[in-house]
C-alpha cells in the first residue's frame, strides 16, 4: 500500500508542512501531516463505551478521508461516500463485516466504469467541521457523538454532486445483503 506522501505526489499535489491543513482547514501547525496524526492517534481518547456499535468510528474515517481525497486512491471516494450514504439515507447500522462486502461490490461495480471519477469539492469546502474541531472542545460523550455525526453529515453534503451515483451503488449493494 502506498503512503499518503506517495499518493499525493502521484496525484501531482505538493503537501504543505506548516500552517492549517491545506485540504480541510483544520487548525494545525504542521499542515496535513498533523491533521493525519490527529486522525491516526487523536481519536483514540474518545469514549465509545456507551455506543452499542462502532458507527462513530466509521463516521470519523469517512469524514476525514473525504476531506483529504488527494492523498488516497481513486476509488476511495466511492467507498467512503457510499458508506456515508448508506448510513445517512438508508439508516444502515454499519458494522465491520459490511466493509469488505461493500469493497467487493465496488470491485464488481467499477468494471467498465474506467471513466467514472468523483471529483472532490473545492479544497477547504469539504464540510464545515474538521478533526481539530472534534478534539479542541472538551465535551461529554453525547456531545462528541453529535459533533462527529454533524462533521460526517457536513462532509457528505459537500459531495452532493455524486449522491445520485452513490445511491445507485447503495441500491445494488443493498440488493446483495
Amino acid at each position: 500500500m502506498q503512503d499518503y506522501i506517495d499518493l499525493a505526489e502521484k496525484n501531482g499535489v505538493i503537501l504543505k508542512d506548516n500552517g492549517m491543513c491545506q485540504f480541510c482547514g483544520s487548525n494545525t501547525k504542521r499542515g496535513v501531516h498533523e491533521c493525519l496524526e490527529i486522525f491516526n492517534f487523536g481519536f483514540q481518547d474518545i469514549n465509545y463505551s456507551d455506543i452499542k456499535n462502532h458507527i462513530f468510528k466509521f463516521l470519523i474515517v469517512d469524514a476525514h478521508t473525504l476531506q483529504h481525497p488527494e492523498i488516497h486512491g481513486r476509488w476511495n471516494n466511492h467507498f467512503h461516500l457510499t458508506r456515508l450514504h448508506l448510513i445517512f439515507k438508508y439508516n444502515i447500522e454499519w458494522s465491520y463485516k459490511l466493509s469488505p462486502k461493500l469493497s467487493d461490490y465496488l470491485n464488481k461495480y467499477k468494471i467498465g466504469k474506467h471513466d467514472e471519477y468523483l471529483i472532490p469539492p473545492k479544497v477547504l469546502e469539504r464540510g464545515v467541521i474538521t478533526a481539530t474541531d472534534i478534539l479542541e472542545k472538551p465535551k461529554e460523550a453525547s456531545q462528541t457523538k453529535d459533533l462527529v455525526r454533524q462533521w460526517a453529515f457536513s462532509v457528505y453534503n459537500s459531495w452532493s454532486n455524486y449522491h445520485n451515483i452513490v445511491d445507485s451503488i447503495s441500491k445494488g449493494f443493498l440488493n446483495l445483503k
